[in-house]
């Protein structure tokens, strides 16, 4: 690929690219610990970023990077954000567990009620690129499930764990989301390419029931509906395992795993011979439309699925059903660690067997570090 890819700068308003970058900091800080100096830098930047991002005056103003044309680029075809809001709140929140700074956390539940309102209906309980806003709050229930700090969080965490009780029964009940025949859940039937939201959806439901079973809690009550702990997991697991093969088309949609997998993945690398050639992008059109398998196999990668009847068409130039990508990888690589039977974890300060979840490390930096003056 020698053609432009230019890099944006976005110098009026990106809050909701600011704040997945204050998130991914963070997180990283805790990650790499042990190596101080680096975690320390991680945490700086983040800070930084984040006072930069939630200050709304004269010479900022918060919004998408997608509102401004000369910020958002070709981007805002593929990547059109909807709101900033979830990202603001998801930055704070693991600013908050990087530092254990309240203020942080005072930003992310004060804010928590205004990126709900900002969710579009299209997108409620979907946990993507485009929405943070179910993910945090798992990440807020984490929090006062496993290490509960009281007045004046309470109602703001409890809002959260709310929020995740509904959204827990909204997968099971089959009210709210329909399945296609084969048990793949439909989150956002209008959209297509639905692996990817069944993906985040295993891995969400996985880990919130880790959360009851540790609470020793049986399961989650909605209105007159009771769904146990092995419900959710068994939800978990199915819709990795529909992903994986246990579909009526027999198909396993990520790539090289499994006898049967797409061979037409919509993906240059994959569809061009490596020949030690170049070949512009219209002389690319040959292979794009060409009924040859891949010459290179994409291991790993997970395309974007059948439509809702199950049917599956693996065409190379229909990328509604054959196109990869790292957004949508990412949720199915988040469900398989959430589904892997690890070893038992054990606390240095127990004995107790916590399903392979450190209850404690992610707390470590929660000192209480009070707001500035």
């Amino acid at each position: 690929m020698n053609y432009l890819r230019p890099v944006s700068a976005c110098n009026e308003t990106a809050s909701d690219l600011a704040g997945e970058i204050v998130a991914a900091l963070s997180a990283a800080s805790i990650v790499f610990k042990e190596d101080t100096g680096y975690s320390i830098k991680l945490i700086h930047s983040a800070e930084k970023l984040f006072e930069v991002a939630t200050k709304n005056d004269t010479g900022h103003h918060q919004g998408t990077y997608t509102a401004v044309e000369d910020c958002g680029g070709e981007a805002r075809t593929y990547y059109n954000s909807s709101g900033y809001q979830d990202e603001l709140i998801w930055g704070g929140t693991w600013l908050f567990f990087a530092t254990g700074n309240t203020s942080y956390l005072g930003y992310a539940a004060g804010n928590f009620n205004a990126a709900e309102g900002e969710e579009t209906a299209s997108e409620q309980g979907v946990f993507y690129w485009n929405n943070k806003l179910t993910a945090n709050a798992v990440l807020l229930t984490r929090l006062r499930y496993f290490h509960d700090l009281g007045y004046p969080y309470e109602v703001g965490l409890g809002s959260s764990s709310k929020k995740i009780d509904l959204l827990i029964c909204s997968y099971l009940s089959r009210k709210i989301y329909n399945r296609t025949p084969g048990g793949l859940i439909l989150l956002r039937p209008d959209h297509g390419e639905p692996l990817q939201f069944a993906a985040t959806a295993s891995f969400l439901g996985k880990l919130y029931s880790d959360y009851l079973e540790l609470l020793r809690r049986s399961g989650v009550s909605c209105s007159s509906e009771f769904f146990s702990v092995e419900m959710l997991r068994e939800f978990s697991i199915s819709q990795v395992n529909y992903i994986l093969g246990d579909n009526p088309m027999k198909m396993s949609y990520m790539v090289g795993f499994g006898n049967k997998y797409p061979t037409h993945v919509h993906h240059r690398a994959a569809s061009i011979p490596w020949d030690d050639q170049h070949y512009s992008c219209p002389e690319g059109d040959r292979w794009l439309y060409s009924k040859d398998p891949n010459p290179n196999i994409l291991y790993g990668a997970m395309v974007a699925g059948p439509d809702k009847f199950d049917n599956f068409l693996d065409v190379r130039d229909k990328p509604w059903f054959t196109e990869p990508t790292i957004a949508s990888n990412a949720g199915l690589v988040a469900a398989l660690i959430a589904l892997h039977d690890p070893p038992p974890y054990k606390s240095s300060d127990s004995n107790e067997n916590n399903l392979g979840i450190d209850l404690t490390g992610i707390f470590e930096n929660l000192q209480l570090v009070p707001p500035a003056t």
